[in-house]
């Protein structure tokens, strides 16, 4: 009998047991969001800063899907900026042979010929701004505007931090490279690349 006894005692305080520690934590969390809320209340954020990492870069601050962030400045970048300095005539008139060659040589390898030329992004009444599709002017320090129009998706990652690269830090204040810091505008896929290690017998195979 003291046998049987023993196990309800047990079983009984298994149960107070239980209850107490639901008390203890179920009734005061309802939920896992309840308990990140409640436990990041007194949070105050971090210390930590990259600002003097960044300080020696000239930055622009733009505000991208509700985002803002900094930006290397693209105009100090550009050797023979502003473009009106060299383009004070129309177009044709600069390609005549009398005026020497800058930079005709570019080859566009960015789209369909039918569908891209010079003037689908740079206003040819006024070089030192660049054009959307709608006409609108577009600064030269805001070009990854001009990208956005037909490569949305890539915008997007690339505002929300997950397309692109980090300058020096991942702390506050976030600065990110633009498509122009990787990507050359007028030809902006990269060139297919062997691993550093690869297998060397299947490359011998394929000869």
């Amino acid at each position: 009998m003291s046998k049987y006894i023993t196990y309800n005692i047990l079983g009984v305080l298994c149960i107070l047991f239980c209850l107490s520690s639901c008390k203890n934590h179920g009734e005061e969390y309802h939920s896992i969001t309840d308990k990140i809320e409640a436990e990041s209340r007194d949070y105050h954020g971090i210390s930590t800063s990259s600002e003097s990492y960044i300080e020696h870069i000239n930055t622009v601050e733009v505000t991208e899907n509700g985002l803002t962030f900094l930006i290397p400045e693209r105009k100090e970048e550009i050797e023979s900026y502003s473009c009106t300095e060299c383009h004070s005539k129309p177009l044709d008139e600069l390609q005549s042979k009398t005026i020497k060659k800058a930079h005709w040589n570019i080859k566009l390898s960015h789209a369909n010929q039918l569908t891209m030329n010079c003037v689908t992004c740079h206003n040819g009444d006024n070089m030192d701004y660049l054009q959307s599709l709608t006409g609108s002017q577009i600064d030269f320090d805001l070009s990854h505007q001009l990208c956005s129009q037909c490569h949305q998706k890539q915008f997007k990652d690339w505002a929300g931090g997950a397309h692109g690269k980090r300058i020096e830090s991942w702390a506050s204040p976030r600065a990110s490279m633009t498509c122009v810091n990787c990507h050359n505008p007028h030809a902006p896929s990269f060139e297919s690349k062997w691993p550093e290690r690869y297998n060397t017998q299947k490359i011998n195979e394929r000869k």
